[in-house]
């Protein structure tokens, strides 16, 4: 038979954890309420994150060179995400992970170019 008092620290981890972040979420709110500063008024419920308010429909669909452009975004920053542990140790592990990380580095150009090439980059 399994013995449950030995996951009883987790439990209490976790209902702590639970108990904080419900306390940092709803706390402000009542507080906010209680002392009369919860007070929306047209300004404040207008759009603030782009500054006009939107003119289309929130479902409508994006251009197929955004996407692009975050694919690309993503592959040049795993590129920086494998270029700094080999540039750390490339002196302990030789010239074939040297040679290795120019291959890689060629194809990452390779393909950077033909993106370029086709007009990936370019936004109109």
């Amino acid at each position: 038979m399994v013995d449950l008092s030995q996951y009883l620290p987790i439990l209490l981890f976790l209902g702590v954890a639970l108990v904080l972040s419900s306390a940092f979420v709803f706390l402000p709110m009542l507080v906010s309420r209680l002392t009369g500063t919860h007070n929306p008024t047209p300004e404040k419920l207008t759009e603030y994150e782009c500054g006009f308010p939107a003119f289309e429909d929130s479902r409508s669909q994006f251009d197929v060179r955004f996407y692009l452009v975050a694919i690309l975004f993503i592959v040049f920053d795993l590129e920086a995400a494998f270029l700094y542990p080999w540039a750390v140790s490339v002196f302990k592990l030789g010239w074939v992970a040297w040679f290795s990380m120019m291959i890689f580095i060629f194809e990452l150009a390779l393909g950077l170019a033909y993106a370029w090439k086709k007009g990936a980059l370019d936004w109109e």
